[in-house]
């Protein structure tokens, strides 16, 4: 395993970055900005949206694909939409490319302009509304329910693997109703969703809030938001859920007759997580040896690696492997065995502690004369010798307890990192020492939001939905505020 290893308190940016080029994750593509997600990180990326996918289902909801081009008039429809996303949009104004006969190569044919520049998908709710027009007409034809797994193009500056990159992997859920309360009521159960699926498959604790008006996607009436606390005191969005009001529906003159027969707009929400959550697995729960994965988001729960000094020893190994792999799958749980001759074991470890394997299984000819094997957990790193009796049940109820672990660490962590301050001098004196969320006063004034974050590059990452009113002090202004935010430097 040889590459360049950097602690995390040494250079945190760097050691995330090498993390994620060394685990075999992703890389940077040849295209600026755009990255390949390579065969294991995709393969934790299938866990993720094959749960989610399968919650999204037992809401209620189906999948459904829209065009990846968007005629550059249904931008310009939304005021707000269109000023939030034109200056990260990718725009196609050609259709086709000729041979250049002077220099070789191709060029763009000039007699190909499209009459209409098509923008690459930012997000999609202006084709969406569009085609929603089409198919409802009646409070009969609501609700609809949909989801979308696809990519989107942002033409991002800077860019960080998974985190922020000019093209990435995302879902978005797109729901049209008969009434506002309806609306609100799905916007939250999302949210609730994203929430769920973090702490429990994640094993990341969030905070679940509402967003400024400053911070407010462009178009939403109002933005939910789940917030998680990564290891350098920075804050991540982990996903979103959009209350979008009749905004959209009244761009794309979306109407339904109501049971009384009066026209009525249609209510709207949107929702969405993206590769980002990649992100938000890595810097949670990694450390300076490697990946440490949840197991259920684990793409290989247990690996087996055996001890040998010949052949025999190995075809016996083998033989007793087989069984073994043939239990642990009837139990769930996704086991490699990993017996190529080509490395050795202490280089196997290494491989699989930098991939964050939960559980590392070791077996030699002892083992077998004693019916024993080594089990090594990856969160904590503690050995044991456990007898293969009822080993099945052993490693299950060990994997729950990883998870289980790794979700009260980065609790404990999140909880230890919220700061209190009612003054200005004392936010400062915690944004120095990096605090992690900074539970504040703030007027509710969008102008003093601006003005902290030029002073401190803080934002306000949420309202918490369960804050309670407490009178204080905005704490750059003095005027009065009814309750505390929270502010982060932020991804």
């Amino acid at each position: 395993m040889a590459f360049e290893k950097v602690t995390r308190s040494e250079d945190y940016s760097k050691w995330y970055n090498n993390l994620v080029v060394n685990a075999d994750l992703a890389e940077h593509s040849a295209v600026r900005g755009c990255m390949v997600i390579k065969p294991y990180g995709y393969a934790i990326w299938e866990k993720i949206q094959a749960q989610l996918d399968k919650m999204f289902k037992e809401t209620g909801h189906s999948n459904a694909y829209f065009p990846l081009f968007i005629p550059k008039s249904f931008l310009s429809k939304e005021a707000d939409h269109v000023e939030g996303f034109a200056k990260e949009c990718a725009v196609v104004t050609h259709y086709r490319l000729k041979v250049d006969e002077e220099n070789g190569g191709v060029v763009v044919d000039p007699d190909a302009k499209l009459e209409e520049e098509l923008i690459v998908r930012p997000t999609s709710e202006t084709v969406i509304w569009n085609t929603y027009r089409n198919w409802i007409q009646s409070y009969r034809d609501l609700p609809i329910l949909l989801n979308q797994w696809a990519n989107i193009v942002r033409w991002e500056m800077r860019t960080r693997l998974f985190l922020r990159t000019a093209e990435f992997l995302w879902q978005e859920g797109h729901t049209a109703h008969a009434s506002r309360e309806e609306a609100i009521e799905e916007t939250l159960r999302m949210l609730d969703v994203y929430a769920t699926f973090a702490e429990t498959f994640m094993a990341i604790p969030v905070i679940k809030g509402v967003k400024t008006e400053n911070e407010r996607f462009a178009g939403a009436e109002d933005t939910y938001c789940i917030e998680g606390l990564m290891q350098d005191g920075k804050a991540l969005q982990m996903g979103t859920s959009h209350f979008l009001g009749q905004n959209f529906a009244k761009a794309f003159d979306v109407m339904f007759a109501t049971k009384e027969g009066k026209q009525e707009y249609v209510w709207a929400t949107s929702w969405g997580v993206s590769t980002r959550l990649m992100g938000a697995l890595i810097m949670t729960h990694s450390d300076d040896d490697g990946l440490v994965l949840p197991p259920k988001l684990a793409p290989i729960q247990v690996v087996i690696v055996p001890i040998y000094k010949n052949m025999d020893q190995l075809a016996a190994i083998d033989e007793k492997v087989a069984e073994i792999k043939v239990s642990l799958e009837a139990k769930g749980i996704s086991v490699k065995y990993d017996n190529r001759d080509t490395q050795k074991p202490g280089w196997k470890f290494a491989e699989y502690e930098l991939k964050g394997v939960p559980v590392r299984i070791a077996i030699g000819p002892r083992d077998l004369e004693n019916g024993t094997v080594e089990v090594a957990r990856r969160d904590t790193k503690e050995k044991e010798t456990l007898q293969m009796n009822d080993l099945p049940s052993k490693i299950f109820n060990l994997l729950e307890r990883i998870q289980e672990n790794l979700f009260l660490r980065s609790e404990t962590f999140r909880d230890n990192n919220i700061t209190l301050v009612d003054t200005w001098e004392e936010f400062v004196e915690a944004l120095d020492q990096k605090a992690g969320f900074i539970s504040a006063h703030w007027n509710g004034n969008s102008a003093t939001e601006e003005k902290i974050k030029e002073l401190t590059k803080a934002t306000i990452r949420c309202i918490p939905l369960d804050r309670k009113k407490e009178s204080g002090k905005c704490i750059l202004t003095g005027e009065p505020s009814e309750g505390r935010v929270l502010f982060a430097r932020a991804y």
